[in-house]
This record gives structure tokens, sequence and C-alpha cells, in this order.
């Protein structure tokens, strides 16, 4: 079974397409390997905002892997563009990688598995909590867009698959805030307003969202979760 993951893998993983980190999912990979963890963790270098490189990885996944049975869209990233000052090119980059490579993908695996008859695939959405309210906090407010996007492509394709008669399934898994580099990005001008973010609260870890994929893979084929919100204790929005 072949896992493609975008961005920061799970202990399980098989592949990732990775739109910054490159460098730190090979050193992943080689410390998974060390571990000795079952499953082999494969790097793919893929920019996540140009659709060509998005088809060429899975072209290459067709030749060497025959194809994806479970895909985990997982890159995501915000810019400090606000509604009434931002800038497009943030704007435009936030839509690229949150949303328009989610659809991407999602085309693109739904095509691998109905090309080798898998009926039990799954697809799973790395939305955000910021995907079912809006914080008063404008520098966000762009990126709760694409994040509410989320929130309906994941419903749509869930009809979508209904209606195509297959059982493979749809999740959004959607957290508050997890220590990851997700702030160093949005304030990339400010590392020490990033760094804060995370001393504020207890936050979520990565190894919290890998349980949460986890718990949703091994639902049973009848069950089909839809989304599992999840926040720090502390987190008050």
């Amino acid at each position: 079974m072949l896992f493609l993951i975008s961005i920061r893998a799970l202990r399980k993983g098989f592949l990732i397409p990775d739109h910054y980190a490159f460098c730190n999912v090979e050193k992943l990979a080689a410390e998974c390997q060390s571990a000795g963890y079952p499953g082999v963790l494969i790097p793919y270098k893929c920019d996540l905002s140009n659709e060509e490189e998005i088809l060429s990885m899975f072209s290459a996944i067709k030749t060497l892997h025959q194809g994806v049975d479970v895909c985990i869209n997982n890159a995501g990233l915000a810019r400090p563009e606000p509604l009434l000052s931002g800038k497009t090119e943030g704007w435009r980059m936030m839509i690229d990688v949150n949303v328009m490579a989610v659809s991407i993908c999602t085309r693109e695996v739904y095509r691998s598995m109905k090309e080798r008859n898998i009926d039990d695939g799954h697809i799973i959405n790395i939305n955000s909590m910021n995907g079912h309210s809006v914080v008063p906090q404008s520098v966000v407010h762009f990126y709760s867009a694409t994040k509410y996007a989320v929130t309906a492509l994941t419903e749509g394709l869930r009809q979508e698959l209904r209606e195509a008669k297959t059982h493979i399934r749809a999740t959004c898994i959607s957290p508050g805030l997890v220590e990851t580099g997700f702030a160093f990005k949005l304030h990339d001008n400010d590392p020490e307003r990033a760094a804060a973010t995370y001393e504020s609260i207890r936050c979520l870890k990565a190894e919290d969202m890998a349980n949460a994929v986890i718990y949703v893979l091994s639902a049973p084929p009848h069950v089909q979760i839809g989304d599992i919100q999840m926040r720090p204790t502390e987190q008050i929005s």
C-alpha cells in the first residue's frame, strides 16, 4: 500500500511531495530507516503550487510504485496579507497551495485508484480550525477563507465518491495550534513573534496529528469519519 503525504511525514509514510522542506524530509527518511520502522519513506521533491510538477510526480508514482492508495493532503501555509491591505501575490500563493494543490492531488489520486480498481482508498485533508471559524486576527483572514474552502471541498468530495458508487472515503482533520514551522512562515519577518506563538500554551504536536490520521485509517470499512476537530486544551479561540 502506497501512502502519499504532502509535507511532514507520519511515522509510516511512503512518498512525500514537499513544498518547502525537502531536506528535512530527507533527514526524516534516514531517521526512519535507522530506527527500523516498517515500510519505506521516499521523499519526492515537488512544488505543489505548480500543476506540471504535481502531474510529473504522479507520473513517477505510477511508473515506480503503480499508484496511490491513501492520500494525505497536508501541505498548507499562511501569509500575513489582510483583506484590506494584502498583496495579491500572497493571496495567490495561499490559493495555489491550500486549495488548488489539494484539488489537483485529489483528482489525480482518484484517477490512480480507479485505474487499479482500488475501492477502499482514503483521502484525508489536513484542514484547520480556521476552516470552521474566523478569528479576529486580520493576518489570517484570507488563510481562513482557503481553509473554509477545504471544508467544502472535502464534503463535496464525499458526495461525489458516493455518486460514483465507490467505497473510497474522504475525511478532514482540523487542528488548532500545532507546534510546526507554520508560524515562522506566517511571521517570517518576525521570528520572535513566531516563536512566542508556540510558547503561550501547550500546543498540539505532530504526533497528535499522526495519531488522528491513524485513528481515521483504523475505522472499519463501513465507518466514514467526516471531520475531526481538535485543539490544545488551553486554546481559547
